[in-house]
């Protein structure tokens, strides 16, 4: 027994001996960089996340990727990584491009316009200032990133749920801000579906749209739908997508509807 023990201290007087000696240096993985712009049209600053694609220099321009719901702890950081992969040179569906995640401080207020639904007043009283929050988009967003990165004018919008809402009043209201638009499960039940009522303008540049949504019962389902069908009449200069996921709800189905939407992208590129 006694010699067990004394087998049993200098196994661990051993190992921890070995584990002692190993070094390591520790180093910040760095994926992206952190920027604060101020916006005089919401009044606050944002977060923007930033990620810039390998070998980014000031000799080249880029595509840049905007994301609703873009903070460290929603969206950002599987994103990136998709337009990561999507841009390695052996996959080569994406060009390498910046992706721009733009950090949430009241979702509801920003991606939502005014209801004519008194209970949605009611119970979620600082929504419908969209209108403010487009304007950050163009006036000031917009114009920080062009500043301070080599941009090419090409630009994405990504959104889903009520960053879809938004996303898809930018596309009707403002179609040109952007020259692809991915919108996923986007909440059109707001305002009893009042969006799918605007009147189209024309788009005047080139413009590329995804539609997803998943198994996420029937006001959900029959909207995305009905937005594709509004889309489908103004085939001049727009190349548009609809995508049922069915194995996805919507919790699930962000990663695989951009995914998608990237090959998408690729294919009409």
């Amino acid at each position: 027994m006694l010699n067990r023990f004394f087998f049993f201290i200098t196994l661990l007087y051993s190992s921890t001996t070995s584990v002692a000696q190993i070094k390591a240096e520790e180093k910040i993985f760095p994926l992206g960089i952190i920027r604060q712009l101020h916006s005089v049209e919401l009044n606050e600053n944002r977060t923007l996340n930033i990620y810039l694609p390998e070998g980014y220099n000031n000799d080249s321009s880029y595509p840049v990727i905007y994301l609703l719901d873009g903070s460290a702890d929603e969206d950002f950081i599987h994103v990136a990584g998709l337009v990561q992969f999507y841009t390695f040179p052996w996959v080569n569906v994406l060009p390498n491009s910046i992706v721009v995640g733009v950090a949430n401080v009241d979702r509801r207020r920003d991606f939502t316009f005014p209801t004519t639904i008194e209970k949605d007043k009611m119970d979620f009283p600082t929504t419908g200032g969209s209108e403010k929050f487009i304007r950050f988009l163009e006036k000031e967003l917009q114009l920080y990133i062009n500043s301070s990165f080599k941009t090419n004018g090409h630009n994405m919008l990504i959104g889903q749920s009520l960053g879809g809402l938004l996303a898809t009043e930018v596309l009707l209201k403002k179609p040109d801000l952007f020259s692809q638009y991915v919108i996923v499960s986007p909440s059109l039940w707001w305002d009893k579906e009042s969006l799918l009522k605007t009147k189209l303008t024309s788009f005047k540049r080139k413009t590329t749209v995804y539609i997803a949504v998943g198994k996420e019962g029937k006001i959900m389902e029959d909207d995305a739908k009905a937005l594709h069908e509004l889309l489908k009449v103004k085939g001049s200069n727009l190349s548009l997508k609809f995508d049922f996921i069915g194995n996805k709800m919507h919790g699930n189905i962000f990663h695989q509807a951009v995914a998608n939407a990237f090959e998408f992208l690729g294919e009409v590129k």
